[in-house]
């Protein structure tokens, strides 16, 4: 574990090369800026948005080839229930195959079918971005002007505190002491309802998302995502209820994060460079979120409500049958010393890091109060996250023009569906890097103040869309593949991008509603 971590940590910090490397790539959107600007004065006229995309693409085509493997990406995610459906036939005719042949194997013995293997492999929702990052490096490495010195550069100088942090927090989060403290607070909240599958549903969706501005949305992705399972989707609900709940989940910790300016990624990227704080953030999106959630919560509540009523008798069978020994509360203090540690050096992968080594001897040593610890998803989620840095490092170059060219309304719409097809915070990151936004202009000096005013409302739309459409899809928002690893064993054939998106959809147009239609 410390060979692997420390090899994550120099790989992050792009320790591969011992020395700088003069290689620049992608190249920086300041200089496709100073190039345009130039053809713009030759022309006499503004650049046309197709004019801008065709130029970036004549000046370096590996961005046309990296998007199209990105989307190649996108639409493998639509195929994991198809992919898994085939390898759960290829494992069954496997099976039937060596009965008729009639050999006898001891257990756990027995002859691995491939195909199922492999299909299995290309089921898996957490592995697709890094299975696409093959091509991607080809591509590098066999483009014009480029080879394998660009592939290597660009892979190690990518950031990965994000992944890395993630795994972390994931662990910690879904350990048992973390869990049972969660489950004590929440069942507070849930007592008001009587304890009811119904009362934990509305509490968990309520209060954990809200967590997420505190203790970072993939903590309080994971606490959710597993009080969900234990106290609602092993309950069997209908199919329809689960994607309505997975969607509302999905959609509420995404804007759930942010009532702060440091636990939402999408928020953390622009923060110090847009100058906002703790108090801008509850004055202009904490408010709305909270009023969004509780919204979408009550319809969802009003659709449902006999399903979840109906649900209560199965309730009281499952807590019989997990009776479990209580956790000593110094556990539970040292675990959330844990956290709280993970939470406060979230910039500084040493320090987690390390003290993450660290917290694993203390569940060794404490491992009569543990559940067994469960590493294998949050290294799939962030796995899957540094795909997806490495992919959406090279989408710059369509997504910044497409946001710098709109006005308000129209950016918070188009931020939306961007976000749905590349991380939130990456599309927050980007217009972090567009004269448009921020207090300065491209040449680094002072806006005049209309023009600060402008930037402002641009500012706001880009976020806001961006935290509104983090539920749409498993890659829209950081901690959703981990809700997703979590949740999946619920849903017998895996879960359905398609079914998800129309989950989310009513809830994100109910936070659309509060973050661009109520006055800012």
């Amino acid at each position: 574990m410390l060979s692997l971590f420390g090899a994550t940590s120099l790989f992050a910090a792009g320790g591969g090369h011992g020395a700088e490397s003069d290689i620049v790539f992608p190249e920086p959107l300041a200089g496709y800026m100073d190039k345009e600007a130039d053809m713009e004065a030759e022309l006499g006229r503004p650049l046309t948005l197709v004019e801008i995309l065709k130029e970036r693409i004549a000046s370096d085509p590996i961005n046309l080839v990296a998007s199209i493997i990105f989307f190649c990406a996108i639409l493998h995610t639509f195929m994991c229930a198809k992919f898994n459906k085939m390898a759960h036939n290829y494992e069954h005719a496997h099976k039937e195959k060596l009965k008729k042949d009639g050999h006898s194997y001891p257990p756990g013995k027995e002859p691995v079918c491939f195909k199922a293997t492999l299909f299995h492999f290309l089921g898996e929702v957490e592995a697709i971005f890094g299975i696409w990052v093959v091509p991607l490096v080809i591509a590098i490495c066999i483009t014009p002007n480029h080879g394998w010195d660009y592939a290597v550069e660009y892979v190690n100088n990518r950031n990965y505190t994000e992944p890395m942090f993630v795994v972390v927090i994931m662990a910690i989060a879904s350990t048992r002491p973390v869990i049972k403290f969660a489950e004590r607070c929440l069942k507070m909240v849930a007592s008001l309802g009587h304890g009811s599958p119904l009362a934990w549903w509305l509490a968990i969706l309520t209060v954990a998302p809200l967590l997420g501005s505190f203790i970072t949305e993939p903590a309080a992705m994971t606490i959710a995502a597993m009080l969900l399972g234990q106290q609602f989707y092993k309950l069997k609900p209908s199919a329809k209820l689960c994607y309505a709940t997975l969607g509302l989940l999905f959609v509420n910790i995404s804007v759930g994060g942010t009532l702060s300016h440091f636990a939402a990624p999408p928020v953390l990227m622009v923060a110090g460079k847009w100058n906002w704080d703790m108090m801008f953030m509850l004055t202009h999106f904490g408010w709305r979120a909270i009023l969004g959630i509780i919204i979408a919560n009550a319809l969802y509540l009003s659709i449902f409500f006999k399903e979840l009523k109906s649900l209560k008798a199965e309730q009281k069978v499952e807590n019989e049958a997990n009776f479990e020994e209580p956790v000593p509360f110094w556990v539970i203090i040292v675990h959330l010393g844990f956290l709280a540690w993970t939470v406060m050096t979230l910039h500084e992968p040493p320090f987690f890091i390390g003290g993450f080594l660290f917290f694993l001897g203390f569940t060794k040593a404490t491992d009569h109060y543990q559940y067994q610890l469960n590493i294998k998803s949050p290294m799939l989620v962030g796995f899957f996250l540094a795909g997806l840095v490495i992919h959406g490092g090279l989408q710059g170059w369509w997504i910044a023009p497409i946001l710098s060219s709109l006005s308000e309304t129209m950016l918070f719409c188009i931020a939306t569906v961007l976000t749905a097809f590349n991380d939130n915070a990456a599309i927050t990151l980007l217009a972090s890097e567009v004269p448009a936004f921020g207090p300065l202009d491209i040449h680094g000096v002072a806006k005049s103040a209309e023009a600060l005013v402008t930037a402002r409302a641009l500012e706001y739309a880009v976020v806001a869309g961006a935290v509104t459409g983090g539920g749409l899809t498993v890659i829209a928002n950081a901690p959703n593949p981990a809700g997703q690893s979590i949740l999946s064993k619920y849903f017998p054939e895996g879960i359905s991008p398609i079914g998800l998106l129309l989950g989310a959809l009513i809830p994100t147009l109910i936070m659309a509603v509060c973050f661009i239609v109520l006055p800012h």
